[in-house]
């Protein structure tokens, strides 16, 4: 716990923090964006399946 109250005090904690946040940020941001990726293309196949069945 002590260690844990002089890396949050210290500058270099902080920035550590900081990096920290925006490194777990980046994948969720990712996450998200290819699920919705993912979804668009389920569509585009489909309407391409049902176009070409007779």
């Amino acid at each position: 716990m002590h260690t844990l109250r002089r890396l949050l005090a210290s500058r270099t904690g902080a920035t550590a923090i900081e990096y920290a946040l925006i490194a777990a940020l980046i994948p969720l941001a990712a996450i998200i964006a290819f699920q919705m990726l993912g979804l668009s293309l389920v569509n585009v196949f489909t309407d391409i399946t049902t176009a070409m069945s007779p």
